[in-house]
């Protein structure tokens, strides 16, 4: 499959993409969750460019491959903290808004018992991050594999 078209060739419409990443990148959420929440919501947009990509800056920054190869079930494994399952399921939520009732009362719950206001916001932007770029990366078929961690700076 080729690449229908590249963000690359317009950066500045993508300046406030960059700006949430600068925020994130300050915030104090741990790299690790970041990265898993990332990893975790281009599993569910079926981004194959951004799978390789953080699951690589994942492994640079110290991830298991356990943890990694058992994300996609991480409710039936005990390998994930109770901040990171917060995170994950609010992540879930988030990426696939309920038609009816958004993000349910019970998962917003979960994820304050983890995450102050401010953290959650920080949280819930790092997921609409990731899902703006999912939805470049999808459309404009890029491609996979030829992602390097160490070019990049891990968030």
């Amino acid at each position: 499959m080729s690449s229908r078209f590249s963000y690359q060739n317009h950066p500045e419409a993508l300046k406030p993409l960059f700006a949430m990443k600068a925020h994130i990148d300050r915030s104090g959420l741990e790299n690790s969750l970041a990265h898993l929440v990332m990893l975790r919501a281009s599993q569910l947009n079926g981004c194959a460019y951004c799978i390789d990509m953080h699951s690589k800056d994942a492994r640079a920054g110290g991830e298991t491959e356990q943890r990694l190869y058992l994300l996609q079930a991480w409710r039936e494994t005990s390998l994930y903290s109770a901040r990171e399952r917060a995170a994950l399921a609010w992540c879930e939520a988030v990426t696939r808004l309920d038609p009816i009732h958004g993000v349910s009362d019970e998962v917003y719950e979960q994820t304050r018992a983890e995450f102050n206001e401010r953290d959650l916001l920080d949280l819930n932007l790092l997921v609409i991050m990731i899902n703006s770029w999912n939805r470049i990366a999808v459309p404009s078929r890029m491609e996979a594999g030829g992602y390097q961690p160490a070019a990049h700076k891990a968030v």
